[in-house]
């Protein structure tokens, strides 16, 4: 059985793309609001999607293991859709509604399949503290239809029995580390082994994304930027080789490190499946 392997998505394409006219108008939030860093990562194997923000269509034909971000959201309500390609957004496949965007957050929202296989929409707020000098953080979150896994580092377990949708993280020696996913307690390799470049002052996020069932698993990574020790600017991340995550729908879920931000009113709407 064979897995797909790491890959680093560039996006500059879908970044363009993403380019949100009218927006500010659309949110509830004042127009000196602060703002949030908002990136978006598909991992829905074999379903590209339109991306719709307020009922204007933001994405075309955002393709599976793609990162596109990260936007400047000013801080307000969002309704997020996904719909097939060339649907309409009362067709969507997956919804967000009232998505509560507040100022000067971070964020990374990604399109997955659920441990027993279904597709939904999980808000993850990226860590940006600062880091010691000489180190980097590494993240990795469980969005893949597969069971508990372990993540191993240099072939030794570096988190343990993570579940979907949760996410584990540590602040590491920066270098080059060959990493490997195997299923929780075994050597079983699941994905990998994948060479990630931890570079000083960043934080890689890395998502297990597909389905084990389908042998279609994967890793995709991005790369949060300016988390220096030293004075730097407000980290913002790249697209696809790095993003910043996604939205931030207030959510708090405890385990393993997952904070997600839920503010008044938001809600997830129930993951339907497209029509055809």
């Amino acid at each position: 059985m064979q897995f797909a392997m790491f890959r680093r998505v560039a996006a500059i394409g879908a970044v363009s793309a993403l380019t949100f006219a009218g927006i500010g108008a659309a949110t509830t939030g004042p127009a000196w609001a602060a703002s949030s860093k908002v990136s978006v990562v598909h991992g829905i194997p074999g379903t590209p999607v339109d991306v719709y923000v307020n009922g204007k269509k933001t994405l075309d034909n955002f393709q599976p293991g793609d990162v596109a971000g990260p936007l400047t959201l000013p801080e307000g309500t969002y309704d997020i859709a996904l719909t097939k390609p060339g649907e309409a957004v009362d067709k969507a496949i997956l919804t967000v509604d009232d998505a509560a965007v507040p100022g000067g957050a971070n964020i990374s929202l990604a399109a997955h399949l659920s441990a027993d296989g279904k597709p939904r929409i999980t808000p993850f707020v990226n860590d940006v503290s600062k880091v010691d000098a000489g180190e980097a953080r590494l993240i990795v979150r469980h969005t893949a239809a597969a069971p508990a896994v372990d993540v191993r580092a240099g072939g030794k377990p570096v988190f343990e029995d993570l579940t979907n949708p949760k996410e584990a993280k540590a602040d590491v020696a920066a270098g080059m580390v060959k990493a490997d996913v195997v299923l929780a307690g075994t050597d079983t390799v699941a994905i990998g082994p994948a060479d990630l470049n931890l570079r000083e002052g960043t934080a890689t996020i890395v998502y297990a994304i597909g389905s084990a069932q389908d042998k279609n698993l994967e890793l995709v990574a991005q790369t949060v930027t300016g988390l220096h020790s030293a004075p730097g600017g407000v980290p913002s991340g790249t697209g696809g080789q790095a993003g910043t995550g996604v939205d931030t729908w207030w959510y708090v879920l405890a385990g393993a490190g997952v904070l997600l931000l839920l503010g008044g009113g938001a809600r997830v709407a129930t993951a339907r499946t497209g029509r055809r």
